[in-house]
């Protein structure tokens, strides 16, 4: 879905030869709350600053991928992020995750945590979204009720290497082509695309003035106006249409709950939405009162005001993605005195899978790390957003369910669809990029080659590649009984 002159032109060849470089674990600094700020120096300065850091990291090294010495068994790493979620669910996080490299890859942000981890790194780090793959960007409404293109999901957010964001991105890329069938050119024509339109925003806002570069945002009715394929494009305008004809909670209401006498109620529809076997009316009424005061506190005082008007009805559990799958997540329905119903979403908030690489977060609360992250990358966050501790003493954030969200739907797209897709997230992971970075730095280590790019779409074939290994192992340890899987209808 990205405009005609956002197209990059079809990349080069490409040089794989690297050097070892400073890979991104963890040294002797102090994590910090937000990323260090460049600007208030010169932009001559700071370009030149970005040049210098090629000589220890040319862009070419980001092309490389091979597996380090000492590599973490993948499923290892699997099995050691299911401790301390829902039992019964975990089974249904491998299920999914079997379904193909691409779905694999989807859960197994842990795993390629620890390998981006041992890849060269330039040195700058910023507000990074640590979850980032081509599933994790999409529409959804603002609080002025535009529809925004934006990264939606923050789970994984850090202060941490800009690289690693892009190398992700550019790695689902290719897997999303091999699991539409694509051929290795197509495949890697998306990543590249997807990198090319990184360095070409981050240069535009390289150039803008500071403010207007952070109020900038991607308009979806405008990005959908100018696709060129023109059963895409009446496509994408009819499913704009359907997210934005009535309000979120309404439709979802209609979905997912029905009215039991004087006071509605959330649908069982077991294993996926079930209310928890303590979820009774005392302890909604009572057991909850805190957890949602607290929720409420973390809001700004006109959100609290609105919220004032609703009551908690009913809660539910409801398992969600993949990467999520047991823990703690559900919806909340509330409603008004005059029968507005409105659902949140709650889900919990574990430590970033990028922290054993960046560092523990200096946020007391993981929930209020996310809201702090998404606050900091997004044009425009969810009005409800905020963050509160569970009854369990789990770390939550909260924000409104499905608020017009539209996800994008890769598996019906051709080719020339797909590469536009990923110059439309290029651009939009750059701007998110630029508002915790320093563009004119970054900028000016990227350059106006196609240096950047060309290692990106070697390094989205390669770790592709690995992913696909990796898919293998899995179905080998489900096989043999190493860990249980529900594959779903």
């Amino acid at each position: 879905m990205a405009t005609n002159d956002e197209r990059p032109a079809s990349r080069s060849a490409r040089a794989r030869r690297t050097a070892p470089r400073k890979t991104g674990r963890v040294t002797g600094e102090a994590v910090r709350l937000h990323p260090e700020q460049s600007h208030p120096l010169p932009p001559d300065e700071r370009s030149l600053a970005g040049r210098i850091l090629r000589d220890a990291c040319p862009r070419k090294a980001h092309g490389e991928w091979k597996e380090p010495d000492g590599r973490a068994d993948p499923i290892d790493t699997l099995i050691a992020s299911s401790i301390g979620r829902i039992p019964q669910l975990i089974p249904i996080r491998y299920g999914r995750m079997a379904t193909s490299p691409f779905s694999f890859f989807r859960g197994a942000a842990a795993v390629m945590a620890g390998d981006l981890a041992s890849t060269p790194i330039s040195g700058p780090r910023l507000q990074v979204c640590g979850d980032c793959h081509l599933l994790n960007f999409g529409g959804f409404a603002t609080p002025e009720r535009r529809i925004a293109f934006d990264i939606n999901d923050f789970d994984e957010t850090a202060v941490g290497p800009w690289e690693w964001d892009v190398k992700r991105l550019a790695t689902s890329f290719v897997l999303a082509g091999r699991s539409n069938g694509f051929n290795d050119e197509n495949c890697e024509e998306a990543a590249w695309a997807m990198a090319a339109a990184y360095r070409e925003w981050m240069g535009r806002y390289a150039l803008m003035p500071i403010l207007d570069a952070w109020y900038d945002s991607i308009d979806l009715q405008e990005v959908i106006d100018a696709i060129d394929d023109t059963e895409f494009r009446r496509y994408a305008r009819n499913r704009l249409n359907r997210a934005v004809d009535k309000s979120a909670s309404e439709k979802e209401f209609a979905k997912l709950a029905f009215s039991a006498g004087t006071r509605p109620r959330i649908k069982d529809e077991p294993p996926l939405i079930y209310h928890a076997a303590d979820m009774d009316d005392e302890a909604i009424a009572h057991g909850l009162a805190h957890v949602y005061t607290t929720y409420l506190e973390s809001l700004p005082a006109p959100r609290r005001v609105l919220l004032d008007r609703y009551k908690v009805a009913d809660i539910a559990i409801k398992v969600v993605g993949i990467g999520s799958v047991g823990t703690e997540c559900g919806i909340v329905l509330l409603m008004s005195g005059n029968g507005d119903p409105l659902f949140l979403q709650y889900k919990e908030a574990r430590a970033s899978v990028l922290e054993p690489y960046v560092g523990a977060s200096p946020y007391a609360n993981h929930g209020q790390r996310v809201v702090a992250g998404q606050q900091i990358m997004q044009a425009a966050s969810d009005a409800f957003l905020g963050w509160t501790v569970s009854r369990a003493n789990k770390h939550m954030y909260i924000r409104q369910l499905r608020d017009a969200k539209i996800k994008p739907e890769v598996e019906i797209m051709r080719p020339t669809n797909l590469r536009n897709f990923g110059s439309l997230c290029g651009r939009a992971l750059a701007r998110a990029h630029a508002r915790s970075g320093d563009a004119v730095l970054l900028a000016g280590y990227l350059g106006n080659s196609t240096a950047f790019e060309d290692a990106l779409a070697d390094f989205a074939s390669a770790y592709a590649d690995q992913t696909e290994r990796d898919h293998a192992a899995l179905l080998a340890a489900i096989r043999n009984g190493r860990i249980e899987a529900h594959m779903e209808d």
